[in-house]
């Protein structure tokens, strides 16, 4: 068993200016918005340049001048800690509209649900309560249930264990749709992704391969739609369409059925 190497950072510290008036930039390494919330702590003579704490978006791939910090009173000495937190995805305000989602694998396949939502120890907490987890061979084509922008993606892990240093480093891609929600596709075979960060997929367009990585005690896709509700991730509720037409909440030991043609 391989122990998985560590995630990308999303964002990235700089500090710039000088000693006496040092700037700190901020580079976003993905390909979608993070939000920032920036604190100053144990601050003495200390002028930042706007209010903290305070809150910002960097933009996919962009880097940001966010902070300028003076002297109160100058020519005597300052000192200060400055720490960050950061959350995926552009803050919404409100939740999103429903949609219903395609079933990530192609027409012709079934497959069960394991863990159904708010189901079982690892879909209780917020960002995962309404996942589901579809089990399904190594190597099963996983299609985009819904159309979107490649913002973050990890394609070389390997391992599985349910083990707590395995729950952040399974391999996924996290796709950015229209309305700010963000769907993840987990636990997917190393070296099996066929899109690239930064560009938009098709709805049914074959994304990458299902595997066995990360949290995980046997193969299958953990697959869930989440959103930034200002540095608090959060899940929604979900349907599939099923290919009589109709839709479905996916449920505990329910078959679900592909209904788009593999692209």
């Amino acid at each position: 068993m391989e122990m998985p190497a560590d995630p990308k950072p999303l964002v990235s510290m700089r500090k710039l200016g000088t000693e006496r008036e040092p700037e700190y930039s901020f580079i976003n390494n993905i390909w979608g918005p993070v939000e920032l919330e920036l604190r100053l702590h144990d601050a003495e003579n200390v002028s930042p340049e706007q209010p903290l704490p305070a809150r910002f978006v960097l933009p996919g791939q962009s880097e940001r001048r966010l902070l300028n910090i003076s002297a109160t009173e100058p020519g005597k000495g300052f000192s200060f800690r400055l720490s960050y937190k950061q959350m995926i995805g552009p803050p919404l305000d409100q939740l999103p509209a429903e949609v219903d989602y395609y079933p990530p694998f192609p027409l012709g396949m079934a497959f069960p649900v394991s863990q159904g939502f708010d189901d079982d120890a690892t879909h209780k907490e917020p960002p995962n309560q309404y996942a589901v987890d579809i089990v399904m061979p190594v190597g099963t084509p996983i299609l985009a249930a819904r159309a979107g922008l490649v913002m973050d993606m990890e394609d070389d892990f390997h391992g599985a264990a349910q083990k707590e240093r395995y729950l952040a480093r399974s391999n996924q891609i996290r796709i950015l749709h229209d309305d700010g929600t963000m769907a993840v596709y987990a636990h997917l075979q190393p070296n099996s992704l066929r899109v690239r960060q930064g560009v938009k997929v098709n709805r049914g367009q074959w994304i990458a391969s299902s595997g066995n990585t990360g949290y995980s005690s046997g193969p299958h896709l953990h697959f869930v739609i989440q959103f930034n509700a200002g540095m608090s991730m959060e899940s929604i509720p979900f349907r599939f369409v099923t290919p009589v037409s109709g839709t479905t909440t996916p449920a505990k030991r329910m078959m679900i059925s592909g209904v788009l043609p593999k692209k």
